[in-house]
């Protein structure tokens, strides 16, 4: 039995994930507990709202409790192993929601429960939360006969370190992008293998469809075709961090683009074609920062993992839009200033040659009003004996 789990914030992006039937054969919303609210979204927004009265930003822990195959857990044991993480964690009592989920053929259970503790108003602690998700697993799959899955933080005994599983966020780039992690270790291992450099392995990785850029909390990262992101440590089979980062000293950070630039031309370009360009061409360096355009601004709110970081990130891409409308207004101004300037002069009118009689008056003012050609009026009124039609009034 795998569980994993997390505390986050955003309630009505985790309803929406936990309610997508689009990649799920089935989904089943088993118990609301603790909420007035009886539907998912509901009972998730206010349980959020228990945070108000406190400093957590992360008010939500979000676990999956995945059995492995063959075994589908009665609804008796998805009680008890709901229970048990929830003792574990410290969560009795707490608010919570369980969802069913059921993929190809394998079930799952997602439980989400508020940290807050409403009678003492603070939130519980996630700490050293891997391993209790270990302890809770090794324990049922003992009490169950499942058989045991080594995990990296619990029972250990010599054993060397397992793999770690794709986190949910890669997950769900794989589903998003149709590129599996492992095979893209398999292609990035073998490369760094056959370099005997950091810029070989560069240019190896270009060969391949990758883009080598910096990320905002690790040294390296790449950028596969589809526009993925893959931490370059993890997909180096054998390599351990610091190990890499020795490798690739000799590369200078600031030849490298960072993620927002290197998804801006992926829009338009192959990641080989960016790669190789990349690799010895300082020009298509400054081309590539000046290209980024609004992507960047975009893509702040995906960095944020929390509600603050959100927030900080609407409000400076709220700024640059504000900005980008007073520069759009102030060039609407300049452009209908221009147009005035070069406006043509209205006609001067040309007065009668003598002094109009009333009925002569009033006739003009009409065809004045009337938009036509007040000049011709004029001369017309201007003749005596005019031919009928001519425009003439004969004068009392």
């Amino acid at each position: 039995m795998i569980i994993k789990g997390t505390s986050r914030s955003g309630p009505a992006g985790l309803a929406k994930h936990l309610g997508n039937a689009e990649t799920n054969e089935r989904i089943e919303l088993l118990e609301t507990r603790g909420t007035i609210a009886e539907d998912l979204r509901g009972a998730l927004i206010e349980m959020d709202t228990y945070a108000m009265g406190t400093r957590c930003q992360k008010p939500l822990y979000h676990a999956a409790i995945s059995p492995e195959p063959p075994h589908r857990l009665s609804a008796e044991q998805r009680n008890q192993a709901v229970d048990a993480l929830e003792r574990k964690m410290g969560f009795d009592g707490h608010a919570r929601v369980v969802v069913l989920h059921e993929k190809e053929g394998r079930e799952h259970l997602h439980v989400v429960w508020t940290r807050i503790d409403i009678h003492h108003m603070r939130a519980v602690s996630d700490s050293h939360n891997f391993r209790k998700h270990e302890q809770v697993s090794r324990a049922l799959e003992a009490e169950w006969g499942h058989a045991r899955i080594q995990g990296a933080h619990h029972e250990r005994s010599g054993v060397e370190r397992p793999d770690r599983t794709p986190s949910r966020a890669e997950l769900r780039q794989e589903d998003r992008t149709g590129i599996k992690g492992k095979d893209v270790k398999a292609e990035v291992s073998v490369a760094f293998q056959a370099s005997d450099g950091a810029e070989s392995f560069r240019a190896a990785l270009a060969d391949k469809g990758y883009v080598l850029a910096h990320g905002d909390r690790r040294d390296f990262v790449i950028v596969d075709y589809a526009g993925g992101i893959h931490s370059l440590a993890r997909r180096i089979e054998g390599v351990k961090a610091a190990e890499l980062r020795e490798f690739m000293a000799p590369i200078d950070r600031a030849s490298i683009p960072t993620i927002s630039e290197v998804k801006s031309l992926l829009r338009e370009r192959s990641g080989k074609e960016i790669g190789n360009e990349l690799a010895g061409d300082d020009d298509t360096m400054r081309r590539l920062r000046e290209a980024k355009a609004e992507f960047a601004a975009g893509d702040e709110y995906r960095r944020g993992g929390d509600y603050v970081s959100q927030s900080l990130a609407a409000q400076a891409d709220f700024e640059r839009r504000q900005e980008r409308l007073r520069q759009m207004e102030q060039d609407r101004q300049r452009q209908a200033a221009a147009a005035e300037v070069t406006k043509p002069a209205p006609a001067e009118e040309i007065t009668p040659s003598r002094e109009l009689s009333e009925n002569e008056q009033n006739a003009l003012d009409r065809l004045r009003a009337a938009k036509l050609d007040a000049p011709d009026v004029s001369r017309g009124l201007g003749q005596q004996n005019g031919a009928p039609g001519a425009g003439h009034t004969r004068s009392r």
